[in-house]
């Protein structure tokens, strides 16, 4: 399975963007799909991911209410989007699929490249 991430960039605070994740390969109806990010110096932490059920999906705590994920399983793709962005919401985003269809089994995860946002104040 291949993931590739796009939609990074240079936002302002408050502003919106939108992340989607495009898988090749797999059955990617199967999987839960999720993102991480990290952030300069930080360690990489959870954001958000969504169950091979769409209706099943889970946030951190820092972006619960702002970040909405979704997936379009006949487009084989998933997306975050992400409102009132903030300053702290900087750093690389990683999108992984995690074949179980559970979140989150890290010994059989696939990750995309990170793509980067950044969000001036």
């Amino acid at each position: 399975v291949q993931l590739q991430a796009s939609g990074g960039g240079l936002v302002r605070a408050g502003d919106s963007l939108t992340f989607s994740c495009t898988a090749s390969g797999g059955t990617f109806s199967d999987y839960a799909v999720g993102w991480f990010r990290q952030a300069p110096g930080k360690e990489r932490e959870f954001v958000a991911a969504i169950s091979w059920n769409p209706g099943m999906t889970r946030y951190s705590d820092s972006v619960e209410g702002r970040f909405t994920v979704s997936r379009d399983n006949a487009k084989n793709t998933v997306y975050l989007q992400m409102n009132s962005l903030k300053p702290e919401d900087t750093g690389i985003y990683y999108c992984v699929a995690d074949p179980t269809g559970s979140w989150y089994v890290p010994e059989v995860c696939y990750w995309g490249q990170g793509t980067l946002v950044t969000v001036s104040s």
